[in-house]
């Protein structure tokens, strides 16, 4: 098998690879960034949190109308927002950590949506809404995904400089008072929005046990390449699409299911940037190189 065969033919072969093709790019512009201030924001395991937090509206939807996109991906939203902010309050009123509300919120969502799918549904369900499967997804699903990346760009671009703001000062918005602490508060908020409407989006392909991965492992993964957020956000979207490639492809040839497959090629580029990255990396603290002479 030639390198052409390997990794160019199955999308010129097959249209669901050509959407699946498409739903990992869409899902890369969308969750590269957003990944990327969640890890300057060290609030990694929220996106994790918040992914499971998907699943109790999204098997909600699923009893109202099966497996229908829009009445899962409306679900899971609500639910994963009704987390954020449940989670978010309970720190402000008890002496709770926020990560520890979280933690307490997403096990009780994880729980309850896998009970809820399986008294309907069967494991194929069940299966079908924990992993994904993003070789099945149809035009509707691949809109939605790419309007959900178009929308993610756009308030990223309008809000920019108060949520990198955020992400290095968490307070300053909201201690300095006016217009600006409700600005900052709005910030926060709508930041929670695009995690949510992000991991939704990559629940659709991925499932919500996956989706997560291909939002922070780039992030992650990214640090290791770059410093500026300009290059970090753009590095974590080219690492995301190159796993999506090459978990698409493995899943391909090798017959292995589509969203782990993703996730793990997205792993493997994690651990290649651990250890052979420019910035930080294993290779640059064991291996440092020479400092120019005086």
């Amino acid at each position: 098998m030639t390198l052409y065969e390997f990794a160019v033919d199955p999308f010129l072969e097959f249209a669901f690879m050509r959407r699946a093709l498409a739903a990992c790019l869409a899902l890369s512009l969308g969750c590269g960034p957003v990944g990327v201030l969640l890890v300057l924001r060290r609030m990694s395991l929220m996106g994790d949190a918040l992914s499971h937090a998907v699943l109790p509206g999204a098997a909600i939807g699923f009893l109202a109308a099966g497996l229908s996109l829009w009445a899962m991906g409306i679900g899971g939203f609500l639910a994963g927002l009704a987390v954020a902010l449940l989670a978010g309050l309970v720190s402000r009123v008890t002496a709770l950590r926020e990560d520890a509300s979280f933690a307490a919120f997403y096990l009780i969502s994880l729980a309850g949506g896998v009970l809820i799918v399986s008294l309907r549904g069967s494991n194929v369900d069940l299966m079908h809404v924990l992993f994904g499967t993003i070789l099945a997804v149809d035009d509707d699903g691949l809109l939605l995904v790419a309007g959900i990346a178009t929308v993610t760009l756009l308030v990223l671009a309008l809000l920019y400089r108060p949520l990198v703001v955020e992400c290095f000062d968490p307070g300053f918005l909201r201690a300095v008072g006016g217009s600006r602490g409700r600005l900052g508060a709005l910030c926060h908020l709508v930041f929670l929005v695009l995690v949510v409407l992000n991991l939704v989006g990559g629940f659709q392909a991925l499932g919500t046990l996956m989706a997560v991965g291909l939002m922070m492992l780039p992030a992650a993964s990214a640090r290791f390449w770059a410093e500026g957020i300009a290059t970090l956000a753009l590095t974590a979207m080219a690492l995301a699409f190159a796993s999506g490639i090459g978990g698409l492809l493995l899943s391909f040839h090798l017959n292995l299911p589509s969203g782990p497959s993703i996730v793990l090629a997205a792993g493997a580029a994690y651990l290649l940037s651990l250890a052979l990255g420019p910035v930080g990396s294993l290779r640059t603290r064991w291996f440092p190189g020479r400092h120019p002479a005086a």
